[in-house]
């Protein structure tokens, strides 16, 4: 668990006047570089100050052949130096971080709240996460296939297993962004077949039923139980596609204010005191989601 967990906080008193300090955690096989727009767009919408976990691809592809263990190791020492950057902000005044978490690293930023050891790793930084955003994050795996998927079904099944759906809410809020922009189809040619290839890898479907998703992850893979779902007509999953990805002006402007909105909602019931008759032991429950979000 981070040392720094338990440093006194400023933002207890009013949790709807602080902004927020975020993590960033970028996807399988990305470097940090990737996400600074990304990192200056959310700078504009309000947030204190946002951060970007130092995984690289060498990282990634150890990750691959030891478990995970490396990139989840980084990205702590990256949440360490976010919850440093929180207490140091008038505008976090050291509030519990909103995590950002691109594909891949939506799966890290669950794990980072675990109490149980992840490849010989203590994190169970819980305390510190006030948000998790996913976006695009394969929350269910399928078979076995490619080095990413392989990562994907081992860090999925065991934040599964530990910290299932939107685990530690109502404390932590949990917001699941999904793309919907390439439909797939087993039997059509381009972009749509291939589409289609990684949505049966993630959700095989014997009834030969088509899935709609981002071009990689599709929407019923990406959206985790329990937490809020927000679904976006037109948006690919990464950068390198030429249309808008999740990065993108347009999906940031719908995703980030519900992402604050549901990290605000978390920080009120840490506020209420124990015991105190308020919400703080209750769960927001299963169903309680914004449906689906759509731009065009």
């Amino acid at each position: 668990m981070p040392s720094r967990n338990a440093r006194p906080s400023g933002w207890l008193s009013d949790p709807d006047a602080v902004r927020p300090t975020v993590l960033i955690i970028g996807g399988f096989l990305t470097v940090p570089a990737m996400y600074l727009r990304l990192r200056r767009r959310l700078l504009d919408r309000g947030a204190a100050e946002v951060l970007i976990a130092d995984v690289y691809t060498p990282d990634w592809l150890l990750a691959v052949g030891r478990g995970g263990g490396a990139v989840a190791t980084r990205a702590l020492r990256a949440l360490i130096r976010a919850i440093d950057a929180s207490a140091s902000s008038s505008s976090s005044q050291g509030a519990p971080l909103l995590v950002v978490g691109h594909s891949a690293g939506g799966m890290v930023a669950r794990l980072l709240t675990t109490s149980e050891p992840f490849a010989g790793r203590r994190l169970g930084a819980s305390d510190a996460v006030g948000g998790i955003v996913t976006l695009g994050s394969p929350h269910r795996t399928g078979r076995v296939g490619d080095l990413g998927r392989r990562l994907g079904v081992a860090v999925g099944q065991f934040a599964d297993r530990v910290v299932p759906g939107a685990f530690y809410a109502p404390r932590v809020g949990y917001v699941a962004v999904a793309g919907r922009a390439i439909p797939g189809a087993r039997s059509g040619i381009g972009r749509s077949r291939v589409a289609q290839r990684f949505y049966d890898g993630l959700l095989p479907n014997a009834d030969g039923a088509t899935a709609e998703g981002d071009g990689l992850v599709p929407v019923g893979a990406a959206l985790l139980e329990g937490a809020r779902h927000v679904v976006l007509d037109g948006v690919t999953h990464g950068q390198l596609s030429g249309r808008p990805w999740y990065g993108s002006p347009q999906a940031v402007d719908v995703w980030w204010p519900i992402a604050v909105e549901t990290w605000h909602e978390a920080l009120r019931v840490r506020a209420v005191p124990p015991g105190s008759g308020g919400a703080s032991g209750a769960r927001h429950g299963p169903a309680r989601l914004t449906g689906d979000v759509t731009y065009r």
